[in-house]
């Protein structure tokens, strides 16, 4: 609570005195000295601080919630390699610290939150080869709109163990409209909230950067799925780079706002780019049955027509089918220009393809591959 937003000055003191309790005990004028002199921080030590701490404690343990210390053996080991780690973590979860932050990979998965029909397929795409991985690794992100949430639902829907760090107190689920899945994470095997914010903090736009560090800080390897130029995501992908952690973008379209910051860290060599989820997984060594691997979009799709509808009704479908997946969100205009074929066709197969769960239509008539066969 002392030095939480500078946890390096904290380290410090303890290495200079040899522990926590002996910064308390410490003779105040040496204290003074090494903070500087009329240090607010040296005021807070020598004031009530302990007894502060006490009443947090107490208030962790009415919201369900744990603390753990960065000396503590159970501490996340690569979080504690990192120039800033935080020198604790408050956490809520139903498993123990150490299954939760020690007992397998972790690799982040982030993005924006204003995600396109592309990121939304590749992100559970990329989630879902995960949870086919031999090892499991756990999904760590930041319980946003957009990427992460999709990250994190995917994971807990896979069977994953899924991570989300807040920047806000442990009993402050930021956005509110994710305080039910926050719940059900929390109560899940091997998930967890995460922050190293104190009970009843606000979530602040410099909270979000500070918390950044340790989505990266957890984890082995950082996947940005979508991402402006600026951004939340951009910052993890540094400190992804600063603590030499696996970086890892999916490519998009130039002209894509979204995937410019992916682009940039791709052509700036920063990161690798993503050009098929089971050479991924590889990747991150986490191995896979080849087995495993779904059939394309398209081979499912003509498997499931091929004998439920003529040739000529499953070409069309297929033709139709085809050009969603290459423009996502196109209209059933712009699919007519396409494939050549009338309005009262593509409409057909375009109805069809949505009954049978292939994509989705929007109100403005745009269809889009259905995640959940990504």
């Amino acid at each position: 609570m002392v030095f939480g937003y500078t946890p390096a000055v904290g380290l410090e003191l303890c290495r200079h005195f040899g522990s926590a309790s002996a910064v308390f005990d410490a003779d105040p004028e040496e204290t003074g000295i090494l903070l500087g002199k009329g240090s607010a921080k040296a005021e807070m030590i020598r004031g009530r601080a302990l007894e502060d701490a006490e009443r947090e404690l107490e208030n962790v343990r009415k919201e369900g919630a744990g603390f753990i210390c960065i000396a503590d053996d159970d501490y996340p080991r690569l979080l504690r390699e990192i120039p800033d780690p935080p020198l604790g973590l408050y956490y809520k979860g139903v498993s123990p610290p150490w299954e939760i932050f020690n007992s397998r990979p972790a690799v982040a998965v982030v993005g924006t939150r204003r995600i396109s029909r592309y990121g939304e397929e590749w992100c559970r795409r990329i989630t879902c080869a995960l949870a086919e991985a031999n090892v499991k690794p756990v999904i760590v992100s930041g319980l946003a709109y957009g990427t992460d949430i999709i990250a994190h639902r995917t994971a807990v829907e896979k069977g994953l163990p899924t991570i989300g760090v807040m920047a806000s107190g442990i009993d402050m689920v930021y956005p509110w409209r994710h305080i039910d899945f926050a719940g059900r994470l929390a109560s899940s095997e091997g998930c967890a909230l995460v922050t190293d914010y104190p009970i009843g903090c606000v979530p602040v736009a410099y909270n979000f950067l500070r918390r950044n560090r340790i989505i990266a800080g957890l984890s082995s390897a950082v996947i940005v799925v979508e991402s402006r130029l600026k951004g939340g995501s951009m910052h993890t992908a540094g400190f992804a780079t600063d603590y030499n952690r696996d970086l890892y973008a999916l490519p998009g379209r130039v002209d894509d706002e979204c995937s410019q910051g992916c682009l940039s860290l791709i052509r700036s060599q920063r990161a690798e780019a993503i050009f098929d989820v089971w050479d991924l997984v590889d990747r991150l060594g986490l191995g896979f049955d080849g087995r495993r691997e779904k059939e394309d979009l398209r081979a499912q799709a003509e498997t499931y027509f091929r004998g439920r509808t003529p040739p000529e009704m499953t070409d069309m479908l297929m033709r139709v089918l085809s050009m969603i997946i290459e423009y996502r969100g196109i209209g059933v205009d712009g699919l007519c220009r396409k494939t050549g074929l009338g309005y009262p066709d593509v409409w057909m197969c375009a109805s069809r393809l949505e009954a049978e769960g292939f994509i989705n239509i929007d109100l403005m008539q745009r269809c889009a591959v259905n995640i959940k066969n990504a």
